[in-house]
Order: C-alpha cells, then structure tokens, then sequence
C-alpha cells in the first residue's frame, strides 16, 4: 500500500514550514507512531532546531563531487528504517551529480512507494508552473522545482501563511537569516510587494486545490445544489451579435471577485433543426471568451432553460448572464424570463442591448415544393372542385357523405400543391357543398343547425389538414437540409483535422460543395503595405482580389475576408458558407503556427546544442590545455633541473593532452558540420588494412590494449578514409574507456553479401537495452557523471559519419557482457 503524502506549502522562506512539519511530527509521536527523520535543514534557526531533540534520524548519505564532500537524503536508509512516517524537507531540492535520482521529489516517490508516509515542505515559487510568474515577480529565476502534479497528488497540503509585514519582522530579528544577509534580504527578495504577490500565488493555488477537492466530493455525495465557496459567472451565448457585449458584462462581474472563473456556454437542440447560432459569431465569441481568461462549452438540449440551468448548476455557478429577450410579442415568456424563475439561488442578469425587442430574425425557408406540384395544387383546388361537384349532382348522396367526398379532394389538394392551394379549395368546397347540395339548394341560407356544425367542421378540418401537411413539408426538408449541411461540416472538420495542407484543401472542399467558381480568402494588409487586400490562398478560377470584386463574401474579422465568386447562393447556404469561412480562419491560424514552428524546431535544436556544448566543454577544454600548459612551462623553467627521464615524461604528457584536445576540436568540428549539412564525403574503395593502423596509431599508447582479427581477403568497403578512421578511434576509444584492465577490445571484421562489417567489441558494463538509441544523442555520456571523460560527442558523431557513408552503426550486447558496436559499410564493387 502506497503512503500518504503530506505537503506543507509556504509563499516564502521563513514562514514556518519546517517548524510547522516538526510541531506536526512531535504530535505524531506522542499518539505513539513512529517518526524518524530523514532530513531537515534548520538553517541555524534555534527554535527550529530545538523540536529535532527526541526525534530519531536516519543518517544523511554523504557525496563528493568536484573535490567537495556533501550530504543528501538516504532514500535507502529510510526505507530500510520502515517508520511509519518520515519528515523530508525541502521537496524541490536538486540532488549532487551522481546521485540515483536527479530530485528530492524522485527520493520521495520512492518511499512513499514503499508504504512509509512523507510529511515534506515546498515554497510556491519552486512549483513548475509558477516558475517564470515568480521570475517576473521578483527577478529572481529559481532553478529548483517540482511538477506540479507532485504537489497536486498529496493526500494533505497545508498553506503555512503570514503576513508579509510579519515575515519581514521575523527577518529583521533574525530568526530567518544571518545577519550578514538580512539587509540584502529586506531590500531584495522580502520587499512587501514581493511578499505580497507570493502570498497571493499560493493562496489561490491552494484554493484551487480546495475546489478540486471539493467538486470531488460533491460528486461522491451527488450534491446538485450551488454551494456559493467561489464565484463561478456563466454567460449564455446564442450566436446573435450580442454575444460580445454579454461576454464583457460577464468578465467585469467575474473581475470583481478575486479568482472568479468565467464560464461561456451555447445551449444547441437536440434535433439539430432549431439551431439559429450564427457559426461566425460563435468562433469570435469563443475567441473573446478565452482571451479574457474563459472556457468555451457546448450543451445540446430541448428546453433551453433547463438546459442552461442544469449547466450552471452542474459547474457549481453563482452567477448566471443573459441577453435581453429579441422577442417582440409581450405575452410569451423568453428565455431569460424563464430562467430567472427557475434558477433558485443562482444570481440572474438579464442584460439589455441594441436587438432587444427588434424581434429574432429568422430566414425564411423557401419553397418547399416545385413549381410543378404547386401548379398542379392549384389546377386541382379550381378544375376537381367544380368537377366533383358535377359528378356529385346527379348521385343522390346524403350530404355527409358528399362532405367527406369534399373533404378527400381538400387532402388532395394540399398533399400535391401544398397550403394555399388547400385552403383555397376548401373555401371554394364550403360554396359548392352550400350552394348545390345544403337545403335551401341554390341559396347561400342553411336551414338546419346540423348542416351548419357540419360545413364549420368540414372547413376547420380542410385548414387544419393543409396546415399539417405543409408544416411536414417544410420539416421534411429542413430535415434533408440539416443532414447534408452536418454531412458538408463534417467532413469539413475531418477534412482540416487530417489534412497536412489544410487551407488550401478546405477551398477546393468548399468550392466544390457549393459550385463556385473561385473561393479565395483574403487578407488587409499593415497600414505600412497600404492597407490593401492581399490574397492568402485561393482555389479554383481568377481569384476575387477585394470583397468588392466577389458574388459572395463573408467577413471573418477585422482582417480576413472569404470571397467567392460563382453561382448565386441561397439564403439557407450562407450558414455553412459562415462556418467554412470560420474554418478557414482557424487553418490559417494552424498553418502560420505550423510555419512558425518549424522555423523556430532548429534554432531551438541550434540553441539546445550550443547550450549543451558550452556547458560540456567548459571542463574538457580547459583539463587538456591546463596539463599541455603545466607540462610546457615545467620544461621551460630554470629553477629545477629535469633528468631526461623527467623530461621525455612531461613531454609524453604534453602529447597526450594535445593529443585529446585535438580529437575533441575535430569531434566538435566534424559534429558541427554534420548539423549544417556541410561535411563533406568522399567514396571511394578503401581497404580495412589500410585503414585500422592508422586508427590505432592515434590513440597513442591506449592502443596496446587492442587486439585486432581482420581476416585475409577482407574485401575493400566504400567510405571516406579520413571519416572511416575517425569512426573507428572514437568507436575503439569508448570501447578502452569503459573495458576492465587486463580485458582486451577486439577488433574483427566480416561480410555478408555486399556489406561489411566491423565490430568493435568490449567487455565493459555494457548498457542496457533501453539505452542503446540513446548513446548516440549529442552530449550522453551513460555511466560517466563526472564530465570528466569526455562531452558525449565520440558515438553521436560516429553514427553520423557513418550514415553520411551511406552505412550504419548499431550497439549489440557482447555474449557473457560488454557492448559491440557494429560499423557496416557497402561492398566495393
């Protein structure tokens, strides 16, 4: 079973963490579990170190790096220990070079792995997130830190807080820092602006960690209800264009309570039909809400209401924003309306603007039958009523069944030709059936009551049919309508998301969709290009070059214009050509992002190399100059008389330092070249033979530990002399670094169809499996911590110089230990 992690969180030092862990631990203690300590640092504050007495500790884990001894945490002696908890200071502290783990936090995980509970202490400016806000706060950058999810994960944190004028007190007394340094400290870092930022970064870490506490268990309990712990403002947003004023009005409530989240949410109907968002006016909402600190949501429901209100009470909301009704009819209740009366105790604003009252433009739906049908409705409402009249005359029916007969054709009518042509055929059926077939015949005067009823219902039944029929109809084809258009932005979406080259593949997508014949997307240009259009890319015919010149355009933003040119469009197409257009802006912003990327991937790999070989070379420059320097300026001096032994010694050591600083400026060199592309190769058939002695002779007296077993006939290989002998001394330099005295390196070689190989083969620790892509990145040097044995350059160069052959070089495990570096060439022919 994992332990438990207990963090103690503090804007500054000196708050009291430590004091506060320790005051923890003793309380622990005297409940009767067992606490150890694993380490803590009293930074000479008495008081702090006076709550150590009594509490048993593991001891520290010392190290020495560059020449100076220091003390760590022994993760190891803790967990051997076993207690029940364990008291670590200092959660982001950097563990010295050669330590398992690069962080205390790594040393943590660990032992809470194995059971034991951590009760540990961190400042909010060491939390990685936070990092660069504290640089920017204090100037101060901090180089230790630890992932917030470390933080995140505890089972307890605790804010150890005070006042910024208290610390500072604290510190001027001394019960922080030396007095040496407390004025620097007061005048610096511990200024109350400083302190004051600090304070406030980590209470509202830590109440974010609360809330997420929180809505944890609200969930587990399956609490519905708002509980008012922090100000959550949601702004309901239709697609109208008073969506950007409503979103403002939201962020100003939000920005008066501090740490207010803004929510933005479009309610959109389940059945896709009742849909009037604009999409253009979304995107640019969405877009605003998210720059002014927001997050976008979408909810699908029937009752709009409902729906918003179940949102706002699912995000535990406090504060709920709507626009005006546009409504212009004074008896029906809008949505805000409704809302307010069901929001209970969420706050609902109800915000004015310029369209309220103007009344919900919506765009009428065109004709929904063909010209044909209608025409054909309205031939049969004027010929088939008279002639069904005819025909009715001389049967001698009763007149209700005369009325359905009539009734039949009015379904007829408006089954073929729709609404009006019904209704004109029912009126005109209401004066045949009263003129030809009610007593008084021939008059417009009824004489039984009965005959009335019959003829009132025979025309409320006629209008409510061909009131029906229509209405199916017009479903019928929004239906049809809203399915291709979620067809078209579907694969639009699928379109932009796979597509590598998006824009341009989405106007030839939209050009085809609608049967233009040019879709261009256009640009203004800087007030310094003239403020002209300038076009960003285009599909299709001759591009419209202004909005002016198109049949069509839809205004994205300030800046971009979509312009179409081709076959007049209708009403009902503009919706998609608006979300096409959204979809435009939303590629192009990918492309540019892409592009930019990819422009800053090699100077960020440039800047990693050049970073890495400053901080790599520091050291292997200077240790080979220095012993050349020694060595030259011995046999230089006057004042002591070398022997000749002495002497040929301090030379051999001023050849071998030349020697090393020679192959690591020709490593650095050729490395350098390999990055820009440059080096160049030259193939040409060259003999193993030839070419290994060489390689042995420069490296100097390392090479008595070489065995070499090229068998006869060897065939000669394709590569560069000069390149092959460099692969093959760093190859065999790496395999001596690491190979135990009294163990040879071996070097064979052997071929298989057209290639040949040459294995250099060592019986060193080798490297596991998991590591072999791994040694040949610029600057590893697995096992070799101490930065003394070189800068980790010898195999990347070698795999690069070998694959500029046209060959490989792969690491394999030696059979009973040790690694073989496998070097393999083309055949000469």
């Amino acid at each position: 079973m994992r332990g438990r992690l207990r963090v103690y969180l503090g804007a500054a030092p000196g708050v009291g963490k430590t004091y506060a862990m320790l005051s923890e631990a003793r309380r622990a203690r005297e409940r009767g579990k067992d606490v150890v300590v694993g380490l803590v640092e009293t930074h000479g504050r008495a008081r702090t170190a006076a709550l150590l007495d009594g509490l048993d500790a593991v001891p520290r884990r010392s190290t020495t790096y560059r020449g100076t001894t220091f003390t760590e945490l022994d993760a190891d002696a803790v967990i051997e220990r076993a207690p029940a908890i364990a008291l670590i200071d200092e959660l982001a502290h950097t563990n010295v070079p050669g330590s398992r783990n690069a962080k205390r936090w790594q040393d943590v995980e660990e032992i809470l792995d194995a059971g034991i509970d951590v009760i540990t202490t961190v400042n909010i400016q060491h939390l990685e997130s936070l990092n660069d806000v504290v640089e920017q706060i204090t100037g101060v950058p901090q180089r230790e830190t630890v992932p917030d999810e470390v933080v995140r994960g505890a089972d307890q944190i605790e804010l150890v807080d005070m006042a910024p004028e208290a610390l500072r007190r604290r510190l001027a007394h001394g019960n922080v820092y030396l007095s040496e340094r407390i004025d620097a400290a007061l005048a610096n870092y511990f200024r109350v602006g400083n302190l004051t930022a600090l304070r406030e970064l980590a209470l509202l870490w830590v109440a974010d960690k609360v809330d997420e506490q929180l809505g944890r268990y609200r969930r587990d309990h399956e609490i519905a209800g708002t509980w008012e712990a922090r100000e959550r403002v949601v702004v309901a947003l239709t697609g109208g264009p008073e969506g950007d004023t409503l979103v403002r009005r939201a962020a100003r409530i939000a920005a008066k309570g501090k740490g207010a989240d803004l929510l933005a949410v479009h309610i959109t109907s389940a059945d896709g039909l009742t849909t009037k968002g604009d999409p253009a006016h979304l995107v640019r909402q969405r877009a605003l809400v998210e720059g002014l600190g927001g997050t976008y949501h979408q909810a699908v429901g029937h009752d709009v209401p409902r729906a918003l209100l179940d949102f706002a009470r699912g995000a535990n909301a406090t504060q709920l924003v709507l626009g005006a009704s546009r409504r212009r009819r004074p008896l029906t209740r809008g949505v805000g309306v409704t809302t307010a009366a069901l929001a209970g105790s969420i706050d609902v604003h109800i915000v004015p603007h310029e369209a309220t009252g103007a009344g919900r433009s919506v765009a009428r739906s065109g004709a929904v039958l063909t010209r044909r049908r209608r025409a054909s409705g309205w031939v049969l409402a004027l010929l088939g009523m008279p002639l069904l009249a005819a025909a009715l005359l001389p049967a001698g029916l009763t007149l209700p069944s005369e009325i359905l007969l009539f009734l039949l054709l009015v379904v007829a009518v408006a089954l073929t030709g729709g609404m009006w042509p019904a209704l004109t055929a029912a009126v005109l059926g209401f004066g045949l059936l009263n003129w030809f077939f009610t007593p008084p015949l021939h008059t417009l005067t009824i004489a039984e009551p009965e005959n009335v009823l019959a003829l009132a219902i025979f025309v409320l039944v006629a209008v409510m049919v061909s009131t029906v029929v229509d209405l199916a109809a017009r479903r019928s084809r929004e239906a049809a309508r809203s399915r291709a258009d979620a067809e078209v932005l579907s694969t639009l979406a699928g379109h932009v998301l796979r597509g590598e080259s998006a824009l341009p593949s989405l106007l030839t997508r939209m050009r085809e969709t609608f049967g233009l014949v040019a879709v261009t997307l256009l640009e203004r240009g800087d007030a310094a290009e003239g403020g002209g259009w300038r076009v960003v890319a285009t599909s299709g015919g001759v591009p419209a070059t202004s909005p002016g010149t198109a049949d069509h355009d839809v205004m994205i933003d300030d800046r971009l214009v979509l312009a179409a040119r081709g076959r007049l469009l209708e009403a009902g197409d503009r919706r998609v050509l608006e979300a096409f257009a959204a979809e435009a802006a939303v590629a192009l912003r990918q492309q540019r992002l892409r592009e930019v990327a990819d422009r800053a991937g090699p100077l960020a790999e440039a800047d990693k190399m050049r970073t890495a070989l400053l901080a790599a070379v520091g050291h292997d420059l200077r240790t080979p100059l220095a012993s050349a320097m020694a060595a030259v300026e011995s046999l230089r001096g006057t004042e002591i008389a070398w022997s000749e032994e002495d002497r040929a010694e301090l030379l051999a050591t001023a050849d071998e330092s030349l020697i090393k600083l020679n192959r690591l400026v020709s490593n650095l060199l050729d490395m350098s070249r390999l990055q820009a592309g440059v080096l160049g190769v030259k193939l040409e058939p060259v003999a193993i033979e030839d070419v290994l002695p060489h390689a042995v002779d420069d490296l100097g007296p390392l090479g008595d530990r070489l065995t070499t077993e090229i068998p006869p006939g060897a065939p000669d290989i394709m590569a560069d002399p000069a390149l092959l002998e460099r692969v093959l001394v760093n190859l065999m330099a790496n395999a001596l670094r690491y190979s135990p005295a009294g163990r040879p390196v071996l070097v064979g070689a052997s071929w298989h169809g057209e290639h040949v190989e040459i294995r250099v083969t060592d019986r060193g620790p080798g490297i596991p499996p998991e590591a072999h892509e791994r040694v040949f990145l610029p600057f590893q040097r697995l096992g070799d911590r101490d930065n003394h044995t070189g800068v980790g350059l010898g195999l990347a160069l070698s795999r690069g110089l070998t694959e500029a052959m046209g060959g490989t070089l792969v690491p394999e495990d030696t059979p009973g230990g040790g690694l073989t570096m496998t070097v393999s060439l083309r055949r000469a022919a």
